[in-house]
């Protein structure tokens, strides 16, 4: 058992648990850690690299947690100083890890639609055009940072400009969106689990789709079906075309982002999306 620690995690830990062990899990980033506590349960200690993320995760406990009882992490403590999170354990197998084209990887869909569509419903707002200027105005930012690369030639910086239009005179309804939403954040067990809420906030309701969209269903149609089964509805004809603009920042944030830290994958997803918008 550890009591004491340089380790800013095993620190916080410790002050709210007392001694504690480090469960070994190869899955998870470096900056995560799985701790068992005196009495068994298990704890996840989080230390986040930017402080932005710390607080807007933070503030996602705190302020919807409630809307996802059962399915979601409790917050158990936290330290401003060192930007740790100390979290219960969801338990369960990832959902990536689940067989392509097998019931597990259908029914996980599905359970993700159903719980992703109780969080939009309970903080749902009416449709307006202020999302779509500040999403608009974003993306507009990821589209200079791929021109000032070198990443994008002018026929589709050309077409990302005109998504970006698009978005900007768009009227869509917003909620509160995961925004990292696929199955290597989901957890499947007795019941399903969701986690990392670092990228949370009110958004487009449609964006929290995009992810899935254009990194699973396109080649698994049946899972887009399951998911919109668990959700409740699918999504119309105008939110179809707006996801298509999503798909837009999805090829962007992906050039950039493989660019800046040499993810020949990452930069790989985003030029396939790219391509099939064209």
């Amino acid at each position: 058992m550890i009591t004491a620690s340089d380790d800013p995690r095993i620190r916080l830990a410790y002050h709210f648990l007392g001694a504690v062990e480090i469960a070994p899990e190869p899955v998870l980033p470096p900056r995560v850690v799985r701790l068992v506590a005196g009495d068994g349960r298990h704890f996840i200690a989080k230390q986040h690299a930017e402080r932005d993320r710390y607080a807007g995760e933070l503030h996602a406990y705190g302020a919807w947690g409630t809307h996802l009882v059962g399915h979601a992490p409790k917050l158990v403590g936290h330290d401003d100083a060192t930007l740790t999170l100390l979290l219960t354990a969801l338990t369960g197998d990832r959902a990536d890890t689940a067989a392509p084209g097998s019931p597990e990887e259908e029914l996980a869909h599905h359970e993700a639609g159903h719980v992703l569509g109780k969080l939009h419903r309970a903080t749902s707002m009416p449709q307006g055009g202020a999302v779509g200027a500040a999403l608009a105005e974003r993306f507009q930012s990821w589209i200079d940072r791929a021109v000032h690369t070198g990443l994008i030639d002018p026929a589709e910086e050309n077409l990302l400009k005109h998504h970006a239009a698009i978005l900007g005179a768009s009227r869509m309804d917003s909620a509160v969106c995961h925004l990292d939403y696929q199955p290597r954040n989901w957890l499947i067990g007795d019941t399903f689990g969701i986690c990392d809420f670092e990228h949370m906030r009110h958004d487009a309701r449609v964006r929290d789709f995009a992810r899935l969209e254009f990194r699973r269903w396109q080649a698994a149609p049946h899972l887009r079906t399951a998911f919109f089964d668990g959700y409740g509805r699918p999504p119309s004809d105008s939110e179809r075309r707006l996801l298509e603009s999503f798909g837009a920042i999805e090829a962007a944030t992906a050039l950039v982002k493989g660019h800046q830290e040499n993810d020949l994958a990452l930069s790989e997803h985003g030029r396939t999306v790219l391509s099939r918008l064209t």
